[in-house]
């Protein structure tokens, strides 16, 4: 029985102390909630600075004074007597559309050409051949034939000094020829001829085009740059045998005036058919069709006033234009193919 007393103090006591031990530790710490950062207010976003854009030039207009429409003259007279005769039509061109215009002669018929292609010549009097070689290079595109006598295609002539022991096959009374191109032109195997230029038809390619085929065979020429010359060429006599020009280049207002007795000293050895398209005028291929409508229009209207025909008859003895396009020249190049000249070797 004390036994049973004994433990139950004993356990009494242990249950007290454990009370106290419990008491005197501390209190444990809570756990804090985790918690939100507090919001931010939104900040309002700037684009990136933008680079800034470089203004584009002011394009200055094709004929206005500071970028002038260029029309440039085939030297086939003398630079002063084509700049004379080129600025009284430009002044005129100019009247009628608002456009400035310059002139100039380019020194041979491949500068005309390549002044088209290179931006130097906007309006081009171009000759045939050159002309197809200009648009064959896609350099220009034609706008108006000129006339004369009424006519839109020429022929090229042959002619010499009346001294040079040559015998003429034209009769300038019947205006014919009194043989054929074989027997005329035989006479001139082995002889010098004065040509104009290598991208004249009828100073040039369209005579060449008859000696080969005949078989004609001449010594080394002497190009002398533009048909009065070659006139001029033989009449001092000494420089070449014979030469070729445009009909009729003995009749120009210079050589008449210089060379009173040209007619009878110079004379036609023989005569093409009127096969070689008149000179154009051209237009460069960069010109817009809006202005080359215009530029047309006027040059119509200037060949109406007497004004106007004087200064065209001055420049190249022409007596009208009229609106063509580049079919107009297909019989033409079909009879270069057939003449025998490599028209590829003269355009470069």
């Amino acid at each position: 029985m004390k036994r049973i007393r004994f433990f139950q103090l004993a356990l009494g006591v242990l249950m007290v102390l454990a009370m106290a031990l419990t008491a005197c530790q501390p209190a444990a710490t809570p756990t804090p909630e985790p918690t939100q950062p507090p919001a931010q207010a939104e900040m309002p976003t700037t684009p990136p600075p933008q680079p800034t854009a470089t203004p584009e030039p002011t394009a200055v207009p094709l004929g206005s004074p500071e970028n002038p429409l260029i029309m440039a003259l085939a030297p086939s007279a003398t630079a002063q007597e084509l700049i004379a005769s080129g600025e009284a039509i430009a002044k005129q061109l100019s009247e009628l559309t608002g456009y400035t215009i310059k002139t100039t002669v380019p020194n041979s018929y491949g500068a005309l050409v390549e002044a088209m292609g290179a931006g130097n010549a906007h309006i081009g009097w171009l000759p045939p051949f050159a002309y197809v070689v200009a648009h064959q290079k896609g350099y220009a595109d034609v706008g108006l034939i000129t006339l004369r006598f009424g006519a839109d295609h020429y022929g090229s002539q042959f002619i010499a000094h009346v001294d040079s022991g040559f015998t003429p096959y034209f009769d300038p009374q019947t205006n014919q020829n009194t043989a054929d191109a074989a027997t005329a032109l035989a006479q001139f195997e082995d002889k010098k001829p004065c040509w104009t230029d290598p991208l004249s038809s009828s100073g040039y390619v369209i005579p060449v085009g008859f000696l080969n085929k005949y078989g004609i065979k001449t010594k080394a020429a002497a190009f002398v740059q533009g048909h009065p010359t070659v006139v001029r060429a033989l009449y001092a006599k000494g420089i070449c045998d014979f030469g070729a020009t445009f009909i009729d280049a003995r009749t120009s207002s210079a050589l008449q005036k210089d060379l009173p007795d040209v007619m009878d000293k110079i004379v036609v050895i023989w005569r093409t058919d009127p096969i070689i398209p008149n000179d154009n005028v051209s237009y460069a291929s960069t010109v817009p069709e809006d202005m080359r409508a215009k530029l047309n229009e006027a040059f119509l209207k200037l060949a109406e006033t007497e004004e106007g025909k004087a200064a065209l008859k001055a420049v190249y003895q022409i007596e009208g234009l009229k609106v063509v396009d580049d079919t107009f020249y297909d019989e033409f190049r079909v009879y270069l193919e057939a003449s025998g000249v490599d028209v590829t070797s003269l355009v470069k």
